[in-house]
This record gives structure tokens, C-alpha cells and sequence, in this order.
């Protein structure tokens, strides 16, 4: 009884035969592209698979430390245990809640009032603390800005007298 599901084998099975082309063939191999989607639909689907899943509850139900599953499986200890531990709906929950958090946009907007602490560091040729220091000593105003989804930048008047 294999421990992989059907999309899994089926990919699998499908670089195989990429591979056995290649071999066969090494005056034209398949085409790069080919073999990119093939190896990414695997990993794809290995994601997916309930294999691993059932495989680390065996191994944490036989005594197996998180340190052990972790170290397997090419992650930390807190990875895994956060990728595999608990009930069904509380892995989903949780793998949800990343998907949810991954969507956000993660580059700085560009449209924010005043400079970056590193812009204004380069701009006044001083380093980053030294623009904390005159910030904190009143010398050079800046003021934090609160974006709707919560992200927060420190922005620096360098052109403003206090």
C-alpha cells in the first residue's frame, strides 16, 4: 500500500519519465520549462499530501521528540510543531492564518510623508542611530505612521527646523 496519494505518484511519475527522456535522449532533453513545472507540481503536491501529516503523528505516537521530526524534515523544532501538531481544524486554522498574513503587502508604500531613518541617515551623511539621537534630543522631528492594516514607519523631517 503506497503512503503517497495519486496526484503525488502521478508527478512523481511524470518526472520519471522527464528524467528517462533526458537520459535517452541527451541530444534534446525536455524542455526546461517542462521540468520546472514537473518538479514544482510535485513539491505542490507533497505539500498537500496527507503522507507526512500521517507520518509525524506515527512517529510523535511511537515517542519520537519534535526535535527528531524536525531535524528529519529539514525544519526547526517550532516549525514543525507549528506545520503538524494538534487536530485537523487546528492545522488548517493555523495554515490559514499564514496564508491570510503572507497576503499582505510586505514592501514599504512609497507614498509616505518625509524619509526612511536610513534615507535620512544617507541624505544628512550620518548613521541610522545618529538620526535616533537627534530625534531623541529634538533636533530633528519625525513621527511614526500608522497604515489601516497596521504596519507602522518612523518618518524624518531632515528639511524642518524645530
Amino acid at each position: 500500500m503506497s503512503f503517497l496519494s495519486d496526484e503525488s505518484r502521478s508527478w512523481l511519475s511524470r518526472i520519471g519519465e522527464l528524467d528517462s527522456a533526458a537520459v535517452a535522449h541527451p541530444e534534446s532533453p525536455p524542455a526546461a520549462l517542462d521540468r520546472i513545472r514537473a518538479i514544482r507540481m510535485l513539491v505542490a503536491e507533497l505539500e498537500k499530501d496527507s503522507a507526512t501529516l500521517k507520518s509525524v503523528r506515527e512517529a510523535r505516537a511511537a515517542g519520537v521528540s519534535w526535535d527528531d521530526i524536525a531535524e528529519a524534515a529539514g525544519l526547526g523544532a517550532p516549525a514543525a510543531k507549528w506545520r503538524w501538531s494538534g487536530t485537523d481544524a487546528e492545522i488548517a486554522m493555523r495554515h490559514e492564518a499564514g496564508r491570510k498574513r503572507s497576503t499582505r503587502p510586505s514592501s514599504v508604500p512609497t507614498d509616505l510623508p518625509g524619509l526612511s531613518v536610513s534615507e535620512a541617515a544617507v541624505k544628512l551623511g550620518v548613521s541610522a542611530q545618529a538620526i535616533y539621537l537627534r530625534v531623541t534630543r529634538g533636533t530633528l522631528r519625525a513621527e511614526t505612521v500608522t497604515l489601516p492594516d497596521g504596519r507602522a514607519y518612523k518618518r524624518v523631517f531632515p528639511d524642518e527646523a524645530e
